[in-house]
């Protein structure tokens, strides 16, 4: 079955035929893939808020399907990295792992796959911002996998995995945005018998769909670095990134 034919069942309105078929094109596109059974396709699309309403009521929630396409993802992913990097440790396979696959990276895929407007979602967890939240857009893309993965077995998730994941390890490494600071900065503080550093959010600002949220990061009791961030991971490592850079001046190696 076609992305489009799954769309349609999903949107009712009418006047939407043209935007639908953009949204397949962009599906399609970034997949690649055409369903044999479409009702795997639907629920890869159905968020637990639309469930709750009449619309909804007949479908099941893409939180089984998102629960396999993690497991998957990760399996694939792990044995590209343990057969590409024979010299890495297992420590160092954990966070390329980690760069790879987690919530911002999933999300800036399935954005590109037009996830976020296509799944199916109540109004009150559109008016919320719920169609721009990355956590929404990661788990979608991991349950369109698992749907592949249903449909198809694993090798056309393979080949998804490997073109929109694995052909960017060389820019996930590369990329400072993708730096666990918060991972360094532990590290660094107990190899020399610190303790753990504090996170405070010290302020929110913005409707609740576009919050900023600034975090401070507290080392002995002192601020040592603040970050400002649309959520408050992104606040905490881009705090934890100055805090780090502060005590690497009075701890040299």
């Amino acid at each position: 079955m076609t992305i489009l034919s799954s769309l349609k069942r999903l949107f009712s309105r009418p006047e939407s035929a043209g935007e639908l078929e953009q949204l397949a094109e962009n599906f399609h596109g970034v997949f690649q893939y055409d369903f044999e059974d479409e009702t795997l396709l639907l629920e890869a699309l159905v968020h637990r808020s639309f469930i709750r309403t009449p619309e909804g009521a007949d479908l099941n929630s893409y939180e089984r399907l998102e629960f396999l396409g993690d497991s998957v993802l990760g399996l694939i992913v792990a044995e590209q990295l343990y057969l590409r990097f024979p010299e890495y440790s297992e420590g160092e396979l954990t966070k390329l792992k980690s760069l790879l696959v987690n919530e911002t990276s999933l999300a800036k895929i399935g954005g590109e796959a037009g996830l976020g407007e296509i799944v199916r979602l109540s109004p009150d967890e559109e008016r919320s911002g719920g169609r721009q939240r990355q956590s929404i857009i990661a788990d979608c893309f991991e349950a369109a996998l698992g749907a592949i993965y249903l449909d198809g077995s694993i090798e056309p998730v393979r080949e998804v995995v490997n073109r929109l994941i694995l052909s960017r390890v060389e820019d996930v490494q590369a990329d400072k945005s993708q730096i666990n600071y918060k991972g360094h900065l532990l590290e660094f503080l107990q190899s020399r018998g610190e303790a753990a550093p504090q996170y405070d959010v010290i302020d929110e600002t913005g409707p609740d769909h576009r919050k900023i949220f600034k975090v401070a990061i507290k080392f002995r009791g002192e601020t040592i670095g603040v970050g400002e961030g649309a959520a408050k991971k992104e606040a905490e490592q881009k705090a934890a990134c100055q805090g780090l850079q502060a005590l690497r001046s009075r701890f040299p190696d």
